[in-house]
């Protein structure tokens, strides 16, 4: 799949191939009622999201989150999310942008800090596991940078098939994409359809584009 050298694009899962959010705004809301926090919206969430997520949670309640709530927050998180997010779907046109950019020989894969052992079988479901070289989720503990995970992910791609970081493109919801692109040589576009509003995009200083179509049109630029 893909020509040796040629472009390559690594896909965010939550918040851009796969939409999401109403799932992820109920799972924060749920986490946050276990600490007696009112819920917030999903506008103040993507004025305000950022990772580390315990960051974010500091941003919200005005301090960060002892260890022990961490914990709870963050099995809670993720208890409501994967019982609510067999009623999201994939981002409307990402069936058809990932067959295009593969049927110009060129290649993709994704990169997700969603678990592993859960997204694999997520993006199989959908049945476009095939457009891929790898389908790569967290391993460690939630709630981190994708930062040094790019750089495993991008270091496999290029022994299995050529990958080359120059010639990449990230294409993610959120500004932590953009930092992880940076830290293993790749470029950016960012999406304002997932977790981060277009003024915190862009604050970024990578392109900003506002639907999935765009942003495989200025990555095939970015990239070429």
């Amino acid at each position: 799949m893909g020509k040796h050298g040629a472009a390559h694009i690594v896909w965010d899962w939550n918040g851009t191939l796969f939409h999401d959010n109403e799932a992820i705004i109920g799972a924060t809301n749920a986490a946050f009622a276990e600490l007696g926090l009112e819920p917030i919206t999903l506008e103040r969430y993507r004025a305000l999201y950022c990772v580390p997520v315990p960051k974010f949670y500091e941003r919200l309640i005005g301090r960060l989150p002892t260890g022990a709530e961490w914990e709870v927050m963050d099995e809670t998180f993720h208890r409501y999310y994967a019982e609510h997010r067999a009623t999201c779907g994939l981002t409307a046109g990402v069936a058809e942008l990932l067959s295009g950019w593969r049927s110009e020989g060129r290649s993709q894969s994704i990169l997700s800090m969603y678990v592993h052992d859960e997204l694999v079988p997520l993006v199989r479901g959908f049945g476009i596991e095939s457009h891929f070289l790898r389908v790569d989720g967290r391993t460690g503990p939630s709630g981190g940078s994708k930062a040094e995970h790019m750089v495993r992910h991008l270091g496999a791609l290029a022994g299995l098939a050529g990958v080359d970081p120059a010639r990449t493109v990230v294409i993610g919801d959120a500004a932590d994409d953009a930092v992880a692109a940076r830290h293993a040589g790749a470029r950016a576009v960012l999406y304002t359809g997932g977790s981060h509003s277009r003024a915190s995009l862009e604050e970024v200083g990578v392109p900003v584009v506002d639907t999935l179509e765009e942003a495989v049109e200025e990555a095939q630029r970015v990239a070429a």
